[in-house]
């Protein structure tokens, strides 16, 4: 059942932090309770040489990520949302690693949950403003690690995990809300509907 400060905090969570990347995609798990300091699993990084041509690169991304769910077990997978940039070849690169990475976490059935750049950078920093090197650093002071993870994809992805635990939990909730409000309201309509008296047809 689990210790009551933990029950009241929230439950305990395996969240796998994907920033996705067709050159680099950075991979890193992270158990925690919402409230509580979070604690590093595991981190790395996926490369595929640019050499390689499209198909196979998001292959071996799918592969790896694939791999690190059966091996960690996350409850949760938590990943960069893309925005569109000057550069449309890396957008396209970034989005389609992105949808393997999402195929991968429904292939296991584990939710899967989308954070922009700014709401991680708030998260970790207290600044949706903040640098690379700013998010790097405080993901290294929060989770007590002896040096700054690198490459950047690797802190990255880290950072996406903290924020999930500490964030992600209460945005689920208020989404499953919604929706419950949402399937409430269409059902009322419909037995408003259902129950109206039927105008007898005038001969």
């Amino acid at each position: 059942m689990g210790d009551p400060v933990t029950r009241q905090l929230g439950e305990r969570m395996r969240v796998l932090g994907i920033d996705p990347g067709l050159t680099r995609c950075g991979l890193g798990v992270v158990d925690g309770v919402p409230g509580r300091q979070p604690l590093m699993v595991a981190v790395d990084v996926v490369r595929t040489p640019s050499d390689l041509d499209t198909a196979r690169r998001l292959l071996a991304i799918d592969e790896a990520v694939d791999s690190w769910i059966t091996r960690y077990r996350p409850t949760a997978v938590a990943i960069e949302r893309v925005f569109a940039q000057h550069n449309v070849q890396t957008v396209m690169g970034t989005a389609q690693a992105a949808g393997v990475a999402m195929l991968a976490s429904a292939r296991h059935g584990i939710p899967v949950s989308m954070h922009t750049p700014s709401e991680v950078k708030a998260a970790i920093t207290g600044s949706g403003r903040a640098s690379k090197e700013q998010v790097a650093t405080m993901v290294t002071k929060i989770l007590k690690l002896e040096e700054v993870p690198q490459p950047a994809d690797a802190a990255d992805a880290l950072a996406l995990a903290i924020c999930h635990v500490w964030r992600g939990s209460t945005t689920a909730r208020l989404n499953a809300a919604v929706e419950a409000a949402g399937n409430h309201a269409d059902r009322q309509r419909s037995f408003g509907k259902s129950s109206q008296p039927r105008r007898r047809r005038q001969e």
